[in-house]
């Protein structure tokens, strides 16, 4: 049963009337673990009363959560919603920020900052989004009562780059395991895959992702017994000039459904996961929640993530990741023992110990 009590947390919800992307995946995925923690009636939310604001032409929207509250307030698209409208909804009560960005002028609040993405590596965004940033991100630290990053990887990036004073900023992790929910969709495998082994990467436009490591890879591998299953993207900007080039071995579904994607995780032999920078690594995570062996590369916030679960490769040696995804493909025992240490690290990582870190980072400006 909702509680009729006054709210001592306002969630923004702004992220509810977008297209999901990782950040809005870790708000959602909380935001649901700590509405069970609620109904469970857990110790450590006694007293909480949550409730999620969103404009208002997000009014119409169905309430996904039993025990926090959703409430419209204010006119206005996005972002000017966010700085103006949503201040006034939460009237000093306690702010909560999931998804990178709140008011510059409202100071009880407590804001995740998922990364310095746009500071270290602005040529994957706009001028208009990196200037935005650079201005936001540094005043989001100093009126914050707190900073929540998913890494101490990014807990460092966050105070070298936007000077924010390490000692404000708490870590929470975040799970692969809501992908233990989807339902499985064969479509995607039906139509395209011969039977063969294949490997999954997700080709992405975002330069920093680094998806033409694996294409320079694939030209590398001779032969192949296996084949190379890319979701997403597929232009030059990705592959690089010689797209036409790339091996027949390479196979292109383009965009996937989340059931597909799943289906593709768990009968994919790996996961390539190229990336340059980033702040947590949610895909060879969701990947590993699925049975899936990854291999990635060796940046300290996706070593953090994923443990000993996964196999590390340079993002700038192609040569190095075509051997490992020959080795990986070719040895089932090694598959087996990846699979095991990722069904171990994926018990570990879960949105409840996610939601249950956050409250306990909170809690001092809840009272």
């Amino acid at each position: 049963m909702k509680s009729s009590a006054t709210p001592n947390l306002l969630i923004n919800g702004r992220f509810l009337g977008r297209r999901a992307t990782g950040v809005d995946r870790f708000a959602f995925e909380t935001i649901r673990a700590l509405d069970q923690l609620i109904a469970a009636g857990e110790p450590l939310v006694d007293g909480l009363h949550a409730e999620i604001v969103v404009p208002e032409t997000l009014a119409g929207i169905v309430n996904p959560f039993a025990h926090v509250g959703l409430r419209a307030s204010g006119k206005g698209p996005g972002l000017r919603w966010e700085q103006l409208a949503l201040p006034k909804a939460a009237r000093g009560r306690l702010l909560l920020n999931l998804c990178n960005s709140g008011p510059l002028l409202y100071r009880r609040q407590v804001t995740v900052l998922h990364d310095a993405a746009p500071a270290r590596v602005p040529d994957s965004y706009s001028r208009s989004f990196v200037a935005w940033y650079r201005l936001m991100a540094p005043r989001i630290g100093r009126v914050s009562q707190r900073v929540i990053t998913v890494s101490e990887f990014s807990r460092r990036e966050l105070s070298e780059a936007y000077r924010i004073p390490a000692a404000k900023i708490g870590v929470v992790s975040e799970s692969g395991e809501h992908m233990l929910r989807v339902q499985q969709d064969e479509g995607a495998l039906a139509s395209t895959l011969n039977g063969r082994p294949f490997v999954l990467a997700v080709g992405s436009l975002n330069r920093h992702k680094n998806f033409r490591l694996v294409a320079e890879a694939a030209r590398l591998i001779r032969d192949a017994s296996f084949d190379i299953v890319v979701v997403g993207g597929g232009d030059t900007r990705v592959y690089g000039d010689g797209q036409k080039a790339l091996p027949a071995f390479v196979k292109h579904l383009g965009y996937v459904s989340d059931g597909e994607l799943a289906a593709l995780y768990r009968r994919a032999a790996c996961f390539v996961y190229p990336s340059r920078y980033e702040g947590f690594g949610l895909p060879p995570v969701e990947a590993l929640a699925l049975g899936c062996p990854v291999i990635a590369s060796t940046l300290p916030a996706v070593r953090e993530a994923c443990s000993d679960a996964a196999l590390y490769t340079s993002p700038d040696d192609p040569a190095e990741l075509a051997r490992l995804l020959e080795r990986i493909t070719s040895d089932a025992s090694l598959r087996e023992r990846l699979r095991e240490r990722g069904r171990v690290r994926t018990q570990e990582l879960t949105w409840k110990a996610t939601a249950a870190r956050l409250i306990e980072e909170i809690s001092p400006w809840l009272m």
